[in-house]
């Protein structure tokens, strides 16, 4: 039982990790940083709440917020670096 258990855990595992790559192909750099966010603020609500469904969407909605500055910074830095003397 428990080796069935294993393979099936096993074949979703790859298939999650396989669709995550694939739908990250065609991706922005500002879409992959939002969605970045997104995903690591929902599971950072998922894992303080206990898992309660608002603190997980508040995680996700943060978190993608934070996404956004970080390719807004990081865009500006590399235009200012680039088109700017010192």
């Amino acid at each position: 039982m428990r080796i069935k258990v294993f393979k099936s855990l096993g074949l979703a595992a790859f298939l999650v990790v396989g669709l995550l790559f694939q739908g990250c192909a065609n991706m922005s750099d500002k879409d992959r940083r939002i969605g970045t966010g997104a995903g690591i603020g929902a599971v950072t609500g998922a894992l303080i709440s206990g898992g309660r469904p608002g603190a997980t969407a508040a995680g996700a909605v943060i978190g993608a917020g934070a996404g956004y500055v970080y390719d807004r910074e990081k865009k500006k830095r590399y235009y200012r670096g680039r088109y700017y003397r010192y």
